[in-house]
C-alpha cells in the first residue's frame, strides 16, 4: 500500500516541496526539469520506476468510513460561504462527496478526450522514438486512472455526473480538430488544475483514504503527463507565426473555462438536500473559492504566459472562471 504523509493545508498550492518521500521527490523533479536533451527518455524511465496498480493500493471492499470528507472542506464550493454555516456535518461530508465524484467524472470525460488527442498526434509516427512510446504509456496511465476514478465513484455512491450538453458538443469537435500546441495546452490545463487540487486532498487527514490514494497516484503518475505536455507545447511553440499562437492562446483559455464550469455539476446541491437556487447563488459570490483557483493556477498562468499563450483575447476566459 501506499504510506501516504499528512500535511497541513497550503496556498498557495502549487508549492511542490510537498514531502520527503522518493516517488514525490521524483515527480517533482521530472514536472520541473523539462529542458534536458534526455528528458523523454527520463520519463520513459521514471514510468517503469513509479507506476501503480490501483487494485493493488487501495481496498475497494472495505467500508467507507462515515466521519471522513470527500475533499478538504476548504476546497468545497461553498466553504466559507453562510450557507456553509448553516449545513449540518453529515450534510457536509455528503456535499463533498458528491463535489469529488463530479471532479472525477469530469476528469473521466477529458481523459476519454485527451486520449484521442494523442493517438491522432502520434499517428505513423516513429515508433521506435522516446516521444512515440512515451505517448502511449500516457494513454495507458489514462485508462487506468479512468478505471480508478470510476470504481472510486461507485464506492462513493454518487449519480453519473455529466458535463452540460453545450460543453459535451463543443468537446465532441475539438477532441476531433485540435492538434499540436491546442492539444498539449488543453491536455496541460486541465490536468494543472486536477493536480492542485489533488495535493491537497492526499495530504488531508479528514479526507476518506480512498480519494487520498488515487490522489496520490494521479499526482505522482500525472507528474509525467504534465513535464510531457509542457515539452511538447515549447517544442511546438517556437518560431510559431502571430495567427497561430493567437488562436492557441484563444482555444486554449476556452478549453480551460468549460473544464472549469463543468467540475462541479449544479445537481450536487439538490442531491444532497440543498436548495439548487440558493446554493448556486452561494457558489457565485463565494470569494474563498475564487481566491484559492486563483492561487491554484499562479504556475500554470506563468507558464501560458512565458509561452505566448496569455493574451488580451484569452484572458477574459481566465478571469471569468477566476484563474487569474
Amino acid at each position: 500500500m501506499i504510506q501516504i504523509t499528512t500535511f497541513p493545508l497550503q496556498h498557495p498550492a502549487p508549492q511542490l516541496s510537498i514531502s520527503e518521500e522518493k516517488p514525490m521527490s521524483l515527480a517533482t523533479e521530472f514536472r520541473t526539469s523539462i529542458d534536458d536533451d534526455d528528458f523523454l527518455a527520463r520519463l520513459l524511465s521514471s514510468s517503469e520506476q513509479l507506476s501503480y496498480d490501483p487494485d493493488k493500493e487501495i481496498d475497494w471492499a472495505a467500508p467507507l468510513d462515515p466521519t471522513k470528507y470527500g475533499l478538504n472542506p476548504e476546497w468545497s464550493t461553498l466553504y466559507g460561504t453562510p450557507l456553509w454555516d448553516k449545513m449540518s456535518e453529515e450534510q457536509r461530508i455528503e456535499l463533498t462527496r458528491h463535489e469529488v465524484g463530479s471532479i472525477m467524472q469530469i476528469g473521466i470525460w477529458f481523459e476519454m478526450i485527451l486520449q484521442q488527442m494523442i493517438v491522432r498526434d502520434q499517428y505513423v509516427k516513429d515508433p521506435s522514438g522516446d516521444e512515440f512510446r512515451f505517448a502511449l504509456v500516457e494513454i495507458a496511465d489514462e485508462c487506468r486512472h479512468s478505471l480508478m476514478f470510476a470504481k472510486t465513484c461507485e464506492k462513493l455512491g454518487v449519480p453519473h455526473y455529466k458535463p452540460d450538453p453545450i460543453s459535451k458538443e463543443l468537446a465532441r469537435g475539438f477532441k476531433a480538430l485540435a492538434f499540436g500546441e491546442n492539444a498539449y495546452g488543453a491536455i496541460l490545463v486541465a490536468e494543472e488544475i486536477l493536480d492542485v487540487m489533488q495535493r491537497d486532498w492526499m495530504r488531508g487527514e479528514n479526507v476518506l483514504d480512498e480519494v487520498r490514494t488515487t490522489s496520490k497516484i494521479h499526482v505522482v503518475e500525472e507528474a509525467r503527463h504534465m513535464g510531457f505536455a509542457r515539452h511538447e507545447i515549447r517544442e511546438r511553440m517556437e518560431g510559431t507565426w502571430a495567427p497561430r499562437q493567437m488562436l492557441a492562446a484563444k482555444a486554449i483559455a476556452i478549453v480551460a473555462f468549460v473544464i472549469v464550469k463543468n467540475l462541479v455539476s449544479k445537481d450536487v446541491y439538490e442531491n444532497v438536500g440543498l436548495d439548487r437556487k440558493e446554493a448556486l447563488h452561494a457558489v457565485k459570490h463565494n470569494t474563498h473559492h475564487q481566491n484559492l483557483m486563483r492561487l491554484s493556477c499562479i504556475h500554470l498562468m506563468d507558464f501560458l504566459n512565458e509561452c505566448r499563450l496569455i493574451t488580451p483575447v484569452s484572458t477574459p476566459w481566465y478571469r471569468a472562471v477566476h484563474m487569474l
